[in-house]
């Protein structure tokens, strides 16, 4: 059977397929036969997918990029040439030229011979090629955060959840060995009960004003804004058009909250890994923050998040901390950063402090071995890896649509909360504040016809 036809009747619905393998044997064909890889499109072509999502999922012998595609038409040129030279050195092809190139994801969501989609975009087109995606039996590796609302994020889910794709989250921290010993560490009682989780988060700086350009020819920017709100456009409003540094709509409160949702969904997945508390959420939420009185970027700069959850424990966010997650117990705590891992060349990451990767108020802490009876947690060493060995098993990835969800809800009602001088009450079930209607109604977006979640037809 042709792993594609696999992957179609899968998406619709065939549950007697569900874990059979879709890829031949490499005893039968060879690792290298046509059956065995996955026909990857990229959605998306700037930093984050040149700097990071590309590299790191052309690289395995099982992937196959064929198509790239994005509303900047320079960007998916350069993506095509970065994928032609990669198979072109592997293949030692002097003429390779195959990789077909789109500027309307939904054209290349047609491509049958598509198995899965990479979606590297902007955080307001997060969800709803995500959604498409999954309704086109494609399965779907999803830049972080999964939406840029509540409600978006429940469209998603419930649309992974009807069709059986594979969805992966790229919250990678779940593959550093750091987090993944520490959650353990946390899990197993070695800092006794667990009652306090403080979160190093940086805010965002404030802009400069920005006069209205022209629209460069090479941008649909209409498709660009998508459902978010029609404004003039300036380049450092959208990304550069000379290079791929730090794009200026990450520091807009229309396509994004800041580093709330930008670096939040990391950590806050992270915490909830050694929290136990991945399928759940906080039951209450308050904040404050500051926000720019001038100029075109908007999003929170210093700020300060506390969650109350259920079990007890209490979470802080700031800036005022260091990068990274501390776990306090009743007999010690530890500590964990990214050290100084960056996902790409322009991440906002204080080396110096972060150097540290995992540490703790007694070394012993860490030398603690974990036994065989305790809780040992997923261990993985790639996240693309484990979702490519998750599309040929049909298993749940490490960071399914599941806790994809819950980690990014908890950055959207932190953002929300800091609308507000008041605490919020929060059901983690219901996913609604509790009576509380005026801060429910920022639980969702009006959407801008004919783009948006709520457009989107199974």
């Amino acid at each position: 059977m042709q792993r594609r036809k696999f992957i179609n009747r899968t998406a619709l619905g065939s549950a007697a397929m569900v874990g059979f393998p879709s890829i031949v044997p490499a005893s039968v064909l060879g690792k290298d036969a046509p059956s065995n890889k996955i026909n990857i499109g990229q959605i998306g072509c700037g930093r984050i997918a040149r700097g990071h999502d590309i590299h790191d999922t052309i690289r395995f012998d099982q992937t196959k990029y064929i198509a790239v595609c994005d509303v900047d038409t320079k960007r998916a040129d350069d993506a095509k040439v970065l994928v032609d030279s990669f198979y072109k050195e592997k293949t030692g092809k002097q003429k390779y030229n195959d990789t077909k190139v789109y500027e309307d994801y939904r054209e290349m969501l047609l491509n049958k011979d598509i198995d899965a989609v990479v979606i590297s975009t902007p955080d307001h087109w997060h969800s709803q090629p995500a959604m498409e995606a999954a309704y086109a039996g494609k399965d779907i590796y999803l830049q972080k955060p999964t939406s840029l609302t509540v409600k978006e994020g429940q469209q998603l889910r419930e649309a992974v959840k009807k069709t059986g794709v594979i969805l992966q989250v790229g919250t990678q921290q779940r593959a550093m060995p750091q987090f993944r010993v520490a959650a353990e560490l946390v899990r197993n009682g070695r800092i006794g009960k667990v009652h306090t989780v403080k979160i190093g988060l940086p805010g965002d700086p404030a802009g400069p004003e920005a006069p209205e350009m022209p629209v460069p020819s090479n941008l649909n920017f209409d498709m660009w804004l998508g459902s978010t709100p029609e404004v003039p456009y300036t380049e450092i409003g959208v990304h550069p058009q000379e290079g791929y540094g730090r794009p200026g709509w990450l520091r807009i409160r229309n396509y994004g909250a800041g580093m709330i949702t930008g670096w939040g969904q990391h950590h806050y997945d992270s915490a909830a890994w050694g929290m136990n508390t991945e399928l759940t959420g906080p039951k209450s939420v308050e904040a404050l923050a500051e926000f720019p009185k001038s100029g075109l970027w908007n999003v929170h700069g210093d700020f300060f998040v506390k969650h109350e959850y259920d079990n007890g424990m209490t979470v802080y966010t700031s800036g005022g901390y260091t990068n990274g997650i501390q776990y306090i117990g009743d007999d010690g705590w530890i500590f964990v950063s990214r050290g100084d891992y960056q996902a790409s060349a322009s991440d906002p990451v204080d080396k110096e402090k972060s150097a540290k990767a995992l540490n703790a108020s007694d070394p012993k802490i860490l030398e603690s071995v974990i036994g065989e009876n305790e809780i040992h947690l997923e261990k993985i060493d790639d996240q693309h890896g484990n979702w490519l060995d998750c599309i040929k098993t049909r298993k749940q990835p490490i960071s399914d649509i599941e806790k994809g969800h819950k980690a990014c809800v908890i950055c959207l009602i932190s953002d929300i909360a800091m609308q507000f001088d008041r605490k919020l009450e929060w059901d983690p079930e219901k996913e609604q504040f509790i009576n509380d209607d005026e801060a429910n109604t920022l639980l969702h977006r009006e959407q801008r016809k004919p783009y948006g979640t709520d457009y989107v037809k199974a």
